[in-house]
């Protein structure tokens, strides 16, 4: 692609307010970055305004390491030697200028794009799987990991920023992808990380209290979800949880609506629930038939995350046996009711990512009838973040655990006596399950996880929650290596060992 042809993208998007400097339209461009200690020969460096810095700061040194041209809101400073491109919204140029740059991939494959509160991940996979299992290599791009091909790789964001966005989707469609499935975070949609994509499907699995400290208020947050289905195409299909307060708000938005759940009529819903730590066995009613479901994922919120995910596929017009055999497929999601004790121990220890209030209450709530003792609770809330859940977690856990262990999550530059204390404002006489309930605050979390398992009874049920996945603990300006599933399996031997003794 040549900057002529970036400069009439810009301009046939209604963005381009002028053109300055030295522009030479054949020059060729090679990619563009935001960052400017990523930015290589050829590129064209977009110049965003951050939450702590500007981008035009960093135009010298974007210059230096090989930048064409510039694209900024700000106009080009007096004596400019670089070309320059003022836009009206960079954030929009830069998605629309890198969609273009890397060939729009997201018409070369079929991209669903997953938003909501809690069940994105899990979701994700179920869908992913899905698709493989209807022949169709899939790409992954989420909380977890970024999926290209056959390889793996650490995700740094729910959803990378526009450019890394089109760069990995157009990897995906060099490794012979033919879908890809991402989440498609809140924070994403508001900054435009998604636009000038196409979508063949959007799905929508809840809303629930979260990143009030990113989002003015929850209207806010749920209109920053919605702009994914008013980014849809009409003809294709929008994936909606019925039961959700905010569906009905959806349906209106969407030109092709596919709905699912459990209390509400739907397009999809369950029949015969069972549930066990087994895993779930259910028949899924559709519009093209039934659906037989057999999974090892556990409890009712993983109920709404395949009911979605069977609905997707059916939208998708994916045969039913692929369906079924996909969702079959997928033996568990890195920290997602995480089951990391074995026949061996005589607790149950259970990592999960919950760290909302909604979250942990469905978590709790999905661990109750599968305890056979006890359920206990380990969490914590994270630093500088929402700071208004914190006691609504405090009061979910109160209401709904046996024993108490509140320690830190990732503080980050919060004093963690402090953040454990906001929480223990939601714990009151009213909320507490019973006057024996134990109730502990262990500011280390290795600590806390230690205590738990130690304490717990045979047959007890340990909830490990906050985490999940996470390979990492940020205090301070300091991120050190933690995995809650690595300390609760140490933990749990430890108990072995000791028992082994006696």
């Amino acid at each position: 692609m040549t900057l002529g042809e970036i400069h009439g993208v810009l301009q046939d998007r209604g963005l381009l307010v002028a053109a300055s400097g030295p522009l030479a339209p054949g020059v060729v461009v090679t990619g563009v970055a935001y960052d400017s200690r990523r930015v290589g020969p050829g590129d064209v460096f977009v110049a965003l305004r951050g939450q702590h810095a500007d981008g035009t700061t960093f135009v010298s040194q974007a210059i230096a390491q090989g930048a064409v041209a510039v694209v900024a809101q700000e106009p080009a400073p007096a004596g400019s030697a670089s070309p320059w491109l003022q836009v009206t919204d960079a954030r929009l140029a830069l998605a629309f200028a890198a969609a273009a740059v890397h060939g729009h991939p997201s018409h070369r494959m079929q991209v669903v794009g997953i938003t909501g509160t809690n069940g994105k991940t899990t979701t994700a996979y179920l869908v992913c799987s899905i698709l493989e299992a209807a022949g169709l290599r899939c790409g992954l791009l989420g909380t977890v990991v970024y999926r290209i091909g056959a390889e793996e790789r650490e995700a740094t964001r729910t959803t990378p920023e526009a450019s890394d966005v089109q760069a990995l989707l157009s990897e995906m469609v060099r490794h012979g992808c033919a879908a890809c499935v991402m989440e498609v975070s809140s924070h994403a949609l508001a900054l435009n990380r998604v636009d000038g994509m196409r979508f063949a499907a959007a799905v929508f699995t809840n809303l629930t209290r979260d990143h009030l400290d990113f989002h003015a208020d929850m209207e806010d947050y749920f209109q920053a979800k919605r702009r994914l289905f008013q980014l849809l195409p009409r003809e294709n299909p929008a994936i909606i949880n019925a039961d959700d307060p905010r569906a009905a708000s959806l349906l209106a938005t969407a030109g092709r609506a596919v709905t699912y759940g459990i209390a509400c009529a739907a397009d999809v819903m369950p029949a015969e629930l069972s549930y066990s730590l087994r895993g779930l066995d259910f028949v899924a009613t559709t519009p093209r038939g039934p659906v037989a479901v057999r999974s090892s994922l556990v409890g009712r919120p993983n109920v709404y995350n395949i009911l979605a995910a069977v609905a997707t596929g059916v939208a998708l017009d994916l045969p039913t046996a692929a369906i079924e055999r996909g969702i079959a497929a997928l033996d568990a999601v890195p920290g997602r009711f995480q089951v990391v004790s074995s026949g061996a121990d005589d607790v149950t220890a259970v990592v999960d990512y919950a760290h909302t209030d909604d979250a942990l209450r469905n978590l709790l709530e999905t661990a109750r009838p599968l305890s056979t003792g006890r359920v206990i609770t380990v969490f914590g809330c994270g630093g500088d973040r929402d700071r208004t859940k914190r006691p609504l977690m405090g009061a979910v856990a109160g209401r709904l655990s046996d024993a108490i262990y509140i320690t830190s999550d990732n503080p980050r530059g919060e004093d963690p006596t402090r953040i454990i204390e906001e929480i223990q404002r939601g714990i009151t006489h009213d909320t507490r399950r019973s006057g024996e309930q134990h109730i502990e605050a262990i500011v280390d979390r290795q600590e806390a996880i230690d205590t738990a398992i130690a304490a717990a009874h045979p047959g007890d049920l340990v909830l490990i929650a906050g985490k999940g996945h996470e390979k990492f603990q940020t205090i301070g300006a300091r991120t050190l290596p933690f995995d809650d599933v690595e300390v609760a399996r140490a933990a749990l031997a430890r108990r072995r060992a000791r028992t082994e003794e006696q």
